[in-house]
């Protein structure tokens, strides 16, 4: 089983600077949806890593969490895919916990359920965040220009000459179908 790691917030569904707070505020991304239900369909296990320090800052609770990841766990399955796993982290950066990103702590719980392999995971975030921690845990990783992903480039804290860069994950799914 191949597993793909996704990041949550501006690679699935739309970021906002004021947080994703409710299930009507996660907006997902044009062509994301679809993208996830292609790769279940390829046969990769899709799982997803996601900062939620909302919950920390007490901007919205468990259930509003809850809500939002139902939402995007049926829009996934109605579009033909599964989100196997999500992992999340509710922490503000201040509390410097080991499940933050760039931390591994998230992607080690997923490992645990579904082995991470270093030469055919891919982790697809919009940060370089996510870029650091796909590399402390020795997986691949790619960046999406959607979210603060064009941000990331402009800052030069992510490179393209180290790093894939796609427009959005519909464009990575497609690379990666097509390699």
């Amino acid at each position: 089983m191949t597993v793909i790691v996704l990041d949550r917030d501006g690679v699935i569904n739309t970021d906002s600077d004021e947080y994703v707070k409710s299930a009507d505020e996660w907006q997902p991304i044009p062509g994301s949806i679809n993208a996830i239900a292609e790769l279940c369909e390829a046969g990769y296990t899709v799982t997803v890593a996601t900062n939620q320090s909302g919950l920390g800052r007490g901007l919205f609770g468990l259930d509003a969490l809850e809500a939002m990841h139902s939402k995007m766990r049926d829009l996934v399955e109605d579009a033909g895919g599964v989100i196997t796993m999500i992992a999340f982290c509710p922490h503000t950066p201040q509390d410097q916990c080991a499940c933050r990103k760039p931390g591994i702590g998230l992607l080690q719980s997923i490992h645990a359920e579904f082995p991470l392999d270093p030469d055919t995971t891919w982790m697809v975030g919009d940060t370089d965040k996510d870029i650091q921690a796909a590399t402390r845990m020795g997986i691949r990783s790619a960046l999406v220009e959607t979210g603060k992903g064009e941000t990331m480039l402009a800052s030069g804290r992510v490179s393209r000459e180290t790093t894939p860069v796609f427009a959005n994950l519909a464009q990575f799914t497609q690379w990666l179908l097509a390699s």
